[in-house]
């Protein structure tokens, strides 16, 4: 019997010997470039020095994570990045599911087409450009949005400077941008739904708002679990590129999140051990949060990615 198994396994192999040979060139930049320079880790438990090298630097066990506990940053950049996080999963989760059953729900196709490019086109707007445009908008000289509203008499204090209007600037411009593109995937789910479930409804009198809580919701909801798992296992990793090029010294309050203090800890000031324990300290987090939340959707909706 296990002799059949392994020439079953064999020829399975040699029939898929080709599909192998296509994977091989992504597996092997995966293991070069992801899983080898995680051996690097070890340095958070060092007093990593590149003269020494990450084998030769002496042995400091938990010291710099208990130097990140104990710091003053550390309640304001976890405050900041779970504030920033939080913001925009109320905020950016539900609002591409509206948009979809919106544009479903559309019956005169090139409208619908106009609708679903003019939607998708910011995605495609690079971060660079976008944070320009944010910068030259809210300006509170000659913004546009600001001379704008002046117009009609409405004055708007200089969002960019206050740290507590950051997160709102952050997730509301990250929204118009992406709002459309992050739709496209419940559009894909909505159009595998059978439409005999339509039929039967309109057979029965349903009205287009009960098909969407009665037929759409329910039948989007795996996909949209799946998503929301995903997101929630990147908590704590706020968009770094963004945050760094909208912060300023007058928003550092609000914007200081826990990948912009470890590019300046490790990269500026070059203490490599001390922003190593603060990304492993990140990671774990997420991993855990991961977990926790695929184990809710598991026992709630009997989905998960594991």
């Amino acid at each position: 019997m296990g002799k059949s198994n392994k020439s079953l396994y064999s020829s399975r192999v040699k029939n898929s010997l080709s599909l192998y040979i296509l994977l091989a060139p992504a597996l092997i930049l995966l293991l070069v470039f992801t899983y080898i320079p995680m051996s690097g880790l070890v340095i958070a438990f060092k007093d990593y020095t590149p003269s020494s090298g990450i084998f030769g630097s002496p042995w400091v066990g938990f010291k710099h994570f208990s130097q990140f506990f104990s710091s003053y940053q550390f309640g304001v950049t976890i405050r900041n990045t779970l504030k920033i996080s939080i913001y925009s999963i109320v905020v950016g989760f539900p609002l591409p599911i509206a948009l979809a059953i919106l544009c479903n729900q559309i019956r005169v196709e090139k409208f619908k087409k106009f609708f679903q490019v003019t939607t998708y086109l910011p995605h495609f707007i690079s971060t660079m450009v976008m944070c320009g445009m944010l910068i030259l908008f809210l300006s509170p000289n000659n913004g546009l949005i600001v001379n704008f509203l002046g117009l009609f008499g409405i004055d708007i204090p200089a969002l960019l400077s206050r740290p507590t209007s950051f997160a709102s600037v952050y997730v509301w411009s990250d929204v118009w941008q992406h709002v459309g593109w992050d739709s496209i995937i419940f559009l894909a789910a909505l159009s595998a739904i059978d439409p005999t479930y339509y039929e039967a409804a309109t057979m029965d009198g349903a009205s287009k708002l009960q098909k969407i809580r009665h037929i759409d919701l329910p039948l989007i909801l795996p996909t949209a679990m799946i998503l929301l798992i995903l997101r929630a296992g990147g908590l704590l990793s706020v968009g770094f590129e963004k945050v760094l090029l909208l912060q300023n010294p007058l928003n550092l309050a609000g914007s200081e999140i826990i990948s912009t203090y470890v590019y300046k800890v490790g990269l500026i000031n070059f203490q490599y051990s001390y922003s190593t324990a603060i990304g492993l300290f990140n990671t774990v987090v997420n991993v855990i949060i991961l977990i926790m939340v695929n184990s809710l959707s598991r026992r709630l909706t009997k989905t998960g990615l594991f």
